[in-house]
């Protein structure tokens, strides 16, 4: 590894501390100019002077020095949002990049590329945002051939599909999700393990509007924030119409309440359940289609609201656990999972360097490796994969 390498590895660390050249200098008693020169390249770091600073920062010695490790920070484009210090979003933004660094040294040490299945970009035009947003919904789901089915699982659609990194860990209560995107390693969103199933999936539609049309600028959806700006009414609108397109809500609106003069509890229910979107998001939906008044939402809350207790009589109490924040086990994406485990089943990584790695407790990381032990003695030539 060259000094060059290193030095740009010590200066993501600092920057990542929050540390001055200044009293990094200090920390190892040379002069700043020194450091400087370290950081650039110029000057090589010597033994002590990078356990000192790897110590200072926070990290290790061997977390600079692994060949496969990818340095990177996706802070500072939080902190150009200006949002308020106290709100989490910069603790979200850490952990987003702690996930994506150790993602892409897990592919590296196995010698593994992501896929990305990008399309091109829609930037904002003039006009009405809402009927641009419904158009590029659409031309995504045909793009994917989805069709105008329901999108069950829009986080693997998001990370298989279309290669973009999705985690889900338990963030503050008021961050219900964040997206960055980085040239080396692509597009990268942050979700709310806390919140409920259906939350998650209009926070991964409102992430995936910004990836569509202004993938290069952050965002940080805050809950129950009214979009105010043009680029978030565009992803607000581009998650329901991605995760319910108009054509389909209308078909099964049609077959649902056909025969009946109103628009009941029951019925809200059950498109909500078909579409996977919670009850609001639904029914706010039916206004914006034009199958339900303006304010019926708004009826609906006045008037008793739309309970957990009435959604389990009309769908049976195993439905109602989709509502529920993930498990342990959910908080690591699938194709994160296989690569945690054959890098495990190779050696490359023992467990306590996967958990500090991917930011889990060590009974998560075995959790996460249950079963792994007899694949690996299970590895017969004859369930060898084709070179």
């Amino acid at each position: 590894m060259t000094d060059r390498t290193i030095g740009n590895r010590l200066r993501i660390a600092r920057k990542t501390a929050e540390l001055t050249q200044a009293k990094a200098a200090a920390a190892i008693d040379v002069a700043r100019t020194t450091l400087v020169a370290i950081e650039q390249g110029k000057r090589r770091v010597r033994t002590h002077e990078l356990q000192a600073l790897a110590i200072c920062y926070g990290t290790s010695a061997n977390a600079i020095l692994r060949r496969e490790a990818v340095h990177i920070d996706l802070v500072p484009q939080f902190r150009s949002m200006a949002r308020c210090p106290d709100d989490g979003t910069e603790q979200a933004a850490r952990l987003l990049t702690d996930l994506v660094s150790a993602e892409v040294e897990l592919e590296n040490a196995l010698g593994v590329a992501r896929h990305r299945n990008f399309p091109r970009a829609r930037p904002l035009l003039p006009g009405n945002v809402r009927s641009q947003a419904e158009h590029d919904a659409q031309e995504l789901r045909v793009w994917l051939g989805l069709g105008v089915g329901p999108v069950r699982d829009i986080v693997s659609v998001m990370e298989l599909d279309l290669g973009i990194r999705v985690y889900v860990r338990p963030l503050g209560a008021r961050i219900s999700g964040l997206f960055a995107h980085d040239a080396a390693v692509g597009a990268c969103v942050l979700l709310n393990a806390n919140h409920p199933a259906s939350r998650r999936a209009y926070t991964a539609g409102h992430e995936l509007g910004h990836f569509t049309s202004t993938r290069h600028e952050p965002d940080v959806l805050m809950r129950d924030d009214s979009p105010h700006s043009r680029e978030e009414r565009y992803a607000d609108h581009f998650a329901r119409a991605f995760l319910t397109p108009a054509r389909a809500v209308k078909l099964r609106f049609e077959e649902l309440t056909a025969g009946h003069s109103h628009l009941t509890r029951r019925h809200v229910v059950l498109l909500a359940d078909r579409f996977a979107v919670s009850r609001e998001a639904m029914v706010r939906r039916l206004e914006e289609v034009g199958l339900a008044r303006r304010g019926t939402w708004d009826w609906f809350q006045s008037h008793g609201g739309i309970t957990d207790r009435q959604a389990e009589q009309v769908l049976g109490r195993s439905h109602h656990r989709t509502e529920n924040p993930t498990s342990r086990s959910d908080h690591v994406p699938r194709r994160l999972a296989l690569l945690v485990r054959e890098a495990w089943k190779k050696g490359y990584y023992s467990e306590g360097q996967l958990a500090r790695m991917l930011r889990l407790h060590r009974l998560e990381v075995r959790d996460l490796l249950e079963g792994a032990e007899t694949e690996r003695s299970e590895a017969d030539d004859i369930v060898k994969l084709p070179e």
